[in-house]
C-alpha cells in the first residue's frame, strides 16, 4: 500500500488548556489513479485509507458496481494505483457525456459532472431518522474525529445503518473516514463498506460539509436513502436527490432541520 514520505514539517499539535496549537496542519498529498492504462484522476487528499478512496471513487463514477469487477494494484514507489475494469464499464461512463467542471469541493481540482436528467428516476427510498437520532449520530461522528480534534480543519463522513439505531448512535455508524476533501471522505466511507463486504444500498450518510451535486451523485449511485449535513445542499444536489429517490437533510443538528429532494408517495 502506498504511504506518504515522512516530513519534518508535519508536527502533531500539542493541545494546551483545550486549545489547539497554532502549528496544527492538515496533511495533503496528490494520489493518482489510472484505469485500464489511462490517467483518470489525481486526488488532493489525506494520505490514509487510499485503497478505500480508490474503490469508492470507482464506484461513485460508475466504473464498477461490485468489488469483483476491479483489479487494483498500488504503485510501490509513488502514491497511486492502477485499476483494471471491464472495458464495457469504461465505455458506459464515457457514454454518459459528462462535462468537465471545476468542482466545488475542498481538495478537488476538477471533476466530470453528469447531467441530473441522465439519472434514472427511482421511488422514495426511505425517511431519515428523527431529529434526536440525527443529533446523536453527528455527536458520535465528531467524537470519532481524531484529526478534527488535532487540527479543526478536516471533513468527515460515515455511513449509517438504520437497522442498528436501536442499539445506539455509535453502533449505527459504519465506515467512518476523515479527509481534507469532503468528497474524498465520502468515497473512503463507501469504499470501506465495499472492501468489508457490507451492503451500501438503503443506508444513510453523514457528511460534515455542504452537499454538492458531485456528492449527491455519488450517494445516488450507491443507492443511499438519505444524506444529512449540518450545512446545506446545493440546488443541483436537490434535483439529483429528487430524481433518485433520496432525501437530503440540511442544518441537520439545528432545531429545524430542512428536508429536500424525494418525498414519499401519497396514499391512495
Amino acid at each position: 500500500m502506498p504511504t506518504v514520505p515522512d516530513s519534518p514539517e508535519l508536527i502533531r499539535p500539542v493541545k494546551r488548556s483545550g486549545r489547539m496549537s497554532e502549528l496544527a496542519a492538515v496533511e495533503e498529498v496528490p494520489v493518482w489513479l489510472e484505469v485500464n492504462g489511462r490517467p483518470v484522476v489525481t486526488w488532493m487528499c489525506t494520505p490514509d485509507l487510499l485503497e478505500e478512496l480508490a474503490i469508492g471513487w470507482l464506484h461513485g463514477e460508475g466504473y464498477i458496481d461490485r468489488l469483483d469487477e476491479v483489479h487494483l494494484r498500488p504503485c510501490a514507489t509513488d502514491l497511486g494505483f492502477w485499476a483494471e475494469v471491464p472495458a464495457a464499464r469504461v465505455e458506459a461512463v464515457h457514454a454518459e457525456g459528462r462535462r468537465p467542471v471545476l468542482a466545488s469541493g475542498c481538495g478537488a481540482v476538477s471533476t466530470f459532472l453528469a447531467d441530473p436528467a441522465t439519472i434514472a428516476a427511482r421511488p422514495f427510498r426511505g425517511a431519515p431518522p428523527a431529529l434526536e437520532h440525527l443529533r446523536a449520530l453527528f455527536k458520535a461522528l465528531f467524537a470519532r474525529g481524531d484529526r478534527y480534534k488535532d487540527t479543526g480543519g478536516i471533513h468527515a463522513a460515515a455511513l449509517v445503518d438504520p437497522a442498528a439505531l436501536a442499539a445506539g448512535a455509535e453502533a449505527a455508524l459504519t465506515s467512518h473516514a476523515e479527509d481534507i476533501g469532503r468528497h474524498n471522505a465520502v468515497d473512503k466511507s463507501i469504499g470501506g463498506a465495499f472492501l468489508a463486504g457490507r451492503r451500501v444500498d438503503g443506508l444513510g450518510l453523514l457528511v460534515t460539509g455542504r452537499i454538492s451535486a458531485e456528492l449527491a451523485f455519488k450517494a445516488a449511485r450507491a443507492g443511499l436513502s438519505w444524506v444529512a449535513t449540518p450545512s446545506v445542499p446545493s440546488t443541483l444536489a436537490v434535483e439529483i436527490a429528487r430524481r433518485s429517490g433520496m432525501v437530503l437533510v440540511g442544518r441537520a443538528v439545528s432545531g429545524t432541520p430542512q428536508h429536500h429532494g424525494a418525498e414519499p408517495a401519497s396514499a391512495g
